[in-house]
């Protein structure tokens, strides 16, 4: 019967599926630069195993397939590791997270550089062979050759002879060649006759398949066609594997249908390829049907059964505009609705991840970073559990806030003494700032303090009014209101509080009267009136002195932020307002994961003295953070008292485990002491958490006279059952006891019930005092105490005051993410029982970027590790737009994969199957923030991807490019960036091979490099003559090298300090007349290349991505070429450009005499990310202009790629722009029916320009050595950061951002001859036009390439030039072309 009706669905559907278009894919991959790596030497690196390795070393590399050699690994690995770390071993190889690791040996190698012929060798002081035989003689010359430079990850033989000489082995571990090396040397290494170093050395083998990343397709608007209609011709095809496409299409299970029915196989495609068609239709919903998108995308997650919600979560996000119709037919139950929004603490439709409490945050870390907080939490929660410890308490203790021994006691600032001046949740001038406490997680500038109207920040002075320093502190308070600064500051003033002291006897109490009378009054009165005696401004004078003396905060003057008492040494003006501004900055942090448990109409003052560390009083006996342990381990034989002989007083017969242990120091036959012990007894009764010992430090030499309440206190304790001597001690610490034996009472007369008299009295009146000198032996000798003195010890740690000790039963927890565990509104998957499990917290928007990335995620940590999983739904309502305008797909495996020969799988691959045809499409990576990629193989224009010319597979190949190296650079002498610094990197052999110059902002830098070995050094020049580097961080250089030696090898930053030196302190690096004198650098060139004469040659920048405006831009060089008569040098941004432009730019230099260079950055992390690839081309356009060129260059030009010029550019890189920085034409205004889209000629930019231009950005003439020197980079990407945070600012950003900073960066108007376009400039000014811009026009929506024709008319001829240069290009390769597919095959 199903047969039946399935054959009739099928005959239904086949005229209509066989009319359907194949389906459509896009894939996309990404390579290393670098050789593939053995896994078996990856897994070496992994940190649980680095001790082991030497077993692994033992696998053989000559198996059958890919897969036994992975597998022989893995079960080597087994045998050493828990099943989480085999997990995360496993993970690793597939990120192939230590690839870079094992490849910078090979860079190491390569600087020897190798024997010929060699594919194993070792080095000897610099002497190189792969002859065995000729060690010996090597070694014996060893001594008059300087010894290597050893890098500390390199392996060192655990047998070497740090004395002997280095013997450097590079071969690739399990080859022959490595036996054979190996064999020898470490032979040698065990006789102490050579320090025995190994550097991996591989045979060259094809390059490493990279996953964890994301792809993004995104949908283009169409609104002016930016499209190109040249064929594309040698397209490069990706097999994509049968099993490949989505299985279930509206309800049909293909895989399933194919498995029961292989003969309608055909069929059965045809079926899938029709309702494929049908579920991908796009057509534009209304805004009503917008609204409720996110709620329905949740609703639907919601419903799917638990175990397939995280998939359908991915589908749904990662597809969404094919989706979203479809969503708009759920209907959300009342219910998810409801608690979804009592649920939320955080803003809606943001987005967050937590791992065992710990915040992930999604934009700035990558997929690497994860795997270290993974692999860290494993170990830890291994470590614990190792401990006997039940999973449950695991997650309690990891919630557990472990404050540092050094913690910062707070008082309660809450008090009617404090005179508060300002309040900024109430006065009028914070009445602009923004109330919700969501700001504190809207992203910033780093280093921009936050100004939010919440008392976030409390600053309170006591002081003396009348002490000398007074006034300097009361102008670091009034510098800071004056600011504005976010900070609401009080005083406490101290004066005298006797009622007979007036204002006219003591000149502190005059002050504070007239403080109080200026804080009350406006009018000015009579001095006496409110100094006098009757003084009716006598407020807080008395209350002042007494919350002083309250808190006990130490000697005046006292300044405290939040109730923390700030160091004495930091009171000093300056010092104060740098450590007040850096606990502002470093709070924030703070209060940014308080923000879950903040609502905005909480008070936030009760928040923070409702905090662990907030306490009545400052005792510094209590809260002392100098800390003394004793070593309780210790067994030596001292003749003094051991810790073994203290008897404890403690129920020990009851098996109860006490878990504090005091030992009570004291002269006992001395009032003080007896309180101390009475003390000590009468807690010990309210708790039964405690036992108790008493060592005895008498105040003189004992004897049977001054040692009656001891002997007798340690005869109980000695002889008595617990309970009886407790009862007895008790008796004994009371004074009139002490007093009574002193008058020569007899001792039993105070014995107590049950009490063994006979064995008492033997143990009390014995001849011995033993115990008494033991006991006033280690009291001296060991807990360092002089007589008499009193002490208590806790677990080993010595006090002098019992108090102290009772607050270790106080603990801290640290903030926790608060999410009511709801019934509907979360999917919960639970973790296996039994196992240690990871506990992940998710709360996204299921239609926002985040979601598209956080579901892949999630999917992979499930199969990963044992999870404790809750995804909590944080839905937006009142959607007006699209909200997901893009397909993604995030590229992460658990696991190395393989095909079904056992081979390695084709490596990750990003797959776009079964996309719509009618969209245009822009494909966009995002990857870690240290890699930079280039699109290196593909003949389609990846920025206009349109499906319907597309005959089956668009498939795009990137490579890595680089690894960046990021640091942070501050000049110690002043604490600032030391702007306009210069660093060089490179090898000894090639020292500078990549530059760059150190931004003001945060002192950033960042080079280009790869994994290996690199000598980071100031440049030769002014920067090298100035400064000298003070210190560095994460480098493997000694701290006072001035050469630095980093081995790249993972992605953290590193920091550079550096001074001036000191007879260059008071000159400046960017100062006229003496950078001319610097050779500046030369982004990948030759180092000491001389700079040309700024007359030579015309520096000219352009952008473009997409083919289109790749045609555009070969037509704009050559248009610059046919009227420009001084020799010309080009430099494009290369991050966008094809690889079509990239191999046919050498072909174009050679064929017109041009110079050319590719110029990259990456946009740093900390500034605020542009998500949309125009946007981010044109913040590249503005925002980088100083770090992207070298310092020899000192003017640039930007000419727009879809420009005609039509003279010698020599006149505008000449033209004066009389001390601007920049100069930029305005948009003309001639043609008047344009009018209505002249936005600058109302509202905000009118007020703001205030009768200057309005200037475009399609050309302009930058001074880039006035552009540095008044740091213009610095201030626009300021600028940038703030007004960024808007989606709605910044609309054009390459012209609106340096427009806005006019009044900071001027610009000068270039005449208006140097730029027309139709749009804007009437018919009439075009016969002057130096250059033609093809602008959009926003009337007639014409597109570009029709425009061109119409309007320029050489642009045809141009064209046609390009064409014929670049068919015979192609021409000429595809021979060699051939050749290279042939040899990789």
């Amino acid at each position: 019967m199903r047969m039946w009706l399935l054959s009739i669905l099928l005959l239904s559907l086949s005229s209509a599926a066989s009319a359907g278009a194949d389906s459509k894919a896009v894939t996309t991959t990404l390579t290393t630069k670098w050789a593939d790596t053995p896994l078996l030497l990856e897994a070496r690196y992994d940190s649980a195993l680095l001790r082991s390795s030497c077993v692994l070393a033992a696998v053989h590399l000559t198996l059958n397939t890919d897969q036994a050699y992975y597998e022989l690994i893995v079960k080597k690995a087994s045998d050493l590791l828990s099943s989480v770390q085999l997990n995360m071993l496993k993970f690793a190889l597939s990120l192939r997270a230590y690839s870079s690791t094992v490849h910078s040996f090979q860079q190491i190698a390569s600087t020897e550089p190798p024997p010929s012929g060699c594919s194993a060798f070792l080095s000897v002081h610099g002497v190189k062979t792969c002859d065995v035989k000729s060690l010996d003689a090597l070694l014996k010359t060893a001594s008059e050759r300087p010894k290597p430079y050893l890098f500390k990850g390199d392996h060192k033989y655990s047998q070497s002879s740090p004395d002997a000489p280095v013997v450097i082995v590079y071969a690739q571990v399990g080859t022959p060649d490595f036996q054979t090396l190996h064999q020898t040397v470490s032979s040698k290494a065990r006789e102490g006759l050579v320090t025995y170093v190994l550097r991996h050395y591989l045979v060259q083998k094809p390059k490493v398949y990279l996953s964890g990343y994301g792809v993004e397709l995104a949908i283009k608007s169409q609104e002016y066609k930016a499209k190109d209609d040249t064929q594309v011709q040698g397209v490069n095809a990706t097999v994509i594997g049968e099993n490949d496409p989505v299985d279930e299409v509206q309800g049909f299970l293909f895989g399933k249908l194919k498995t029961l029915y292989p003969e309608l196989k055909e069929q059965l495609k045809e079926l899938r390829k029709h309702l494929v068609e049908s579920t991908n239709e796009m057509a534009p919903l209304k805004v009503w049907q917008m609204q409720d998108l996110s709620f329905q995308t949740a609703a639907r997650i919601l419903a799917a059964p638990a175990v397939d919600a995280l998939n359908v979560m991915k589908d749904l996000s990662q597809n969404f505009p094919t989706k979203a119709r479809s969503i708009t037919k759920t209907v959300v139950n009342a219910e998810i609705r409801k608690e979804i929004g009592e649920n939320q603490k955080v803003h809606p439709g943001d987005s967050a991840l937590f791992i065992n409490g710990l915040h992930i945050d999604l934009d700035t870390q990558d997929i690497f970073s994860v795997f270290e907080v993974l692999r860290s939490e494993a170990r830890v929660m291994e470590g614990l559990r190792s401990l006997q410890i039940e999973t449950p308490f695991i997650h309690d203790i990891l919630k557990l806030n472990v404050q540092p021994s050094d913690s910062d006691y707070a008082v309660d600032i809450r008090n009617p003494a404090i005179s508060w001046i300002n309040n900024l949740e109430t006065d009028h001038r914070y009445s602009s700032w923004p109330y919700n406490v969501q700001e504190l997680l809207r992203p910033t500038f780093p280093g921009v303090i936050r100004q939010i109207r919440k008392n976030f920040h409390n600053m309170v002075i006591i002081l003396d009014p009348t002490q000398e320093h007074a006034a300097e502190l009361l102008g670091v308070a009034e510098m800071f209101y004056t600011n504005n600064i976010p900070l609401r500051i009080g005083f406490v003033f101290v004066v005298s509080d006797d009622d007979d002291i007036d204002g006219m006897q003591d000149a502190g109490v005059a002050l504070v009267r007239a403080y109080n009378y200026i804080t009350d009054e406006v009018d000015s009165q009579s001095a006496d009136f409110f100094t006098g005696f009757d003084s009716n401004y006598d407020s807080n004078r008395k209350e002042g002195r007494a919350y002083y003396e309250q808190t006990g905060v130490g000697p005046l003057p006292v300044v405290m932020y939040n109730g923390i008492p700030f160091q004495r040494e930091h009171l000093d003006p300056d010092e104060l307002e740098t450590v007040t501004m850096q606990k502002i900055l470093e709070t924030t942090s703070f209060y940014q994961r308080a923000v879950y448990l903040l609502a905005t109409d909480h008070d936030v003052v009760d928040f923070i003295m409702n905090q662990p560390n907030v306490v009545p009083r400052i005792n510094s006996r209590v809260l002392s953070t100098s800390r003394t342990y004793l070593d309780l381990s210790d067994t030596s034989d001292d003749e003094s008292l051991s810790s073994e002989s203290v008897v404890l007083l403690g129920f020990a017969d009851d098996g109860y485990i006490r878990p504090v242990t005091f030992w009570v120091v004291g002269d006992f036959d001395r009032p003080s002491g007896r309180q101390l012990l009475y003390d000590a007894i009468r807690h010990m009764k309210t708790s039964n958490n405690v036992r108790l010992g008493m060592i005895n430090n008498p105040s003189e030499s004992p004897s049977s006279e001054t040692s009656r309440v001891t002997r007798a206190i340690w005869a109980a304790m000695q002889t008595q059952t617990a309970n009886n001597a407790k009862n007895f001690i008790t008796k004994m610490s009371k004074e009139e006891t002490a007093t009574a034996l002193e008058k020569g009472d007899n001792v039993a007369d105070f014995a107590v019930g049950g009490m063994d008299l006979s064995l008492f009295k033997s143990a009390y009146e014995g001849p011995k005092f033993d115990f008494l000198l033991s006991h006033a032996a280690y009291c001296r000798d060991v807990l360092k105490l002089k007589r008499g003195q009193r002490a208590v010890i806790s677990n080993g740690r010595v006090s002098h005051s019992l108090a102290s000790q009772l607050l270790n039963a106080r603990l801290t927890w640290g903030i926790w993410l608060q999410l009511q565990f709801f019934v509907c509104s979360a999917v919960k998957i639970r973790p296996r029982e039994g196992d240690v499990y990871f506990d992940v917290v998710a709360v996204v928007d299921p239609v926002t970027r985040d979601a598209q990335k956080l579901a892949p995620l999630l999917l992979v940590l499930k199969q990963l590790v044992n999870v404790n999983l809750r995804v909590f739904m944080n839905c937006q309502s009142k959607l007006s737009e699209m909200p997901l305008k893009s397909f993604y797909r995030y590229v992460l495996e658990p696991e190395v994969a393989f095909q079904a020969d056992g081979s390695f799988s084709p490596g990750p691959l990003a797959k776009f199957l079964d996309m719509p045809q009618s969209p245009l499409f822009t494909l966009n990576l995002n990857t870690p923030e240290s890699w930079m990629v280039e699109s290196v193989r593909t003949r389609y224009d990846l920025d206009n991807i349109y499906l319907q010319e597309v005959e089956n597979i668009v498939a795009a190949e990137y490579e890595l490019e680089h690894l960046l190296l990021e640091g942070h650079c501050f000049d110690v002498s002043s604490g600032q960036p030391p702007r306009g610094l210069q660093f060089t990197l490179g090898t000894a052999s090639e020292p500078v091979m990549v530059d760059t110059i150190v931004m003001a902002n945060l002192g950033y830098f960042q080079l280009k490099a790869n994994p290996g070995a690199w000598i980071l050094k100031l440049r030769k020049g002014r920067s090298d003559e100035i400064y000298k580097i003070y210190s560095h961080d994460g480098t493997d250089s000694p701290a006072d090298s001035d050469d630095i030696v980093v081995v790249l090898n993972n992605f953290k930053s590193r920091i550079i300090k550096v001074k001036k030196k000191p007879d260059k302190f008071n000159e400046e690096l960017l100062s006229d007349g003496t950078e001319d004198n610097d050779t500046g650098f030369t982004g990948g060139g030759k180092a000491e290349e001389p700079k040309q004469d700024k007359d030579d040659v015309i520096n000219i920048f352009s952008v473009a991505s997409g083919h289109l405006y790749e045609r555009f831009l070969r037509i704009m060089m050559l248009s610059v070429l046919k009227n420009t008569k001084t020799p010309v040098k080009f430099w494009f941004l290369k991050n966008y450009l094809s690889p079509t432009f990239k191999e046919f730019i050498p072909r174009m230099a050679r064929e017109y005499g041009f110079q050319y260079e590719l110029v990259q950055y990456k946009w740093p992390r900390w500034l605020h990310q542009q998500t949309e690839k125009q946007r981010i081309i044109w913040g590249y356009k503005i925002l980088f202009l100083d770090v992207l060129f070298p310092l020899a260059v000192d003017k640039i030009l930007f000419v727009d790629a879809d420009q005609i010029v039509r003279t010698d550019l020599k006149e505008l890189r000449d033209f004066d722009l009389e001390g601007a920085p920049y100069g930029y034409t305005p948009f003309c205004e001639s043609r008047r029916e344009m009018d209505g889209y002249r936005f600058w000629k109302s509202g905000y930019w009118a007020s703001h320009l205030a009768g200057r231009k309005y200037h475009i950005s399609a050309l302009y003439v930058v001074d880039l050595k006035k552009f540095r020197k008044i740091a213009a980079g610095d201030r626009l990407r300021g600028q940038y950061q703030g007004l960024s945070q808007d989606p709605n600012s910044l609309s054009n950003l390459d012209q609106d951002l340096p427009n806005n900073m006019i009044h900071q960066v001027p610009i000068k108007s270039l005449p208006q001859e140097w730029l027309w376009c139709e749009t804007w400039c009437d018919d009439s000014s075009k016969k002057s036009a130096k250059t033609i811009d093809l602008c959009n026009n926003p009337m007639t929506k014409e597109p570009k390439l029709q425009a061109a024709v119409r309007i320029v008319s050489e642009w045809t001829d141009y064209d046609q030039e390009i064409k014929l240069k670049m068919n015979a290009n192609r021409h000429e390769d595809e021979p060699r072309r051939g050749r290279l597919d042939d040899d990789s095959n």
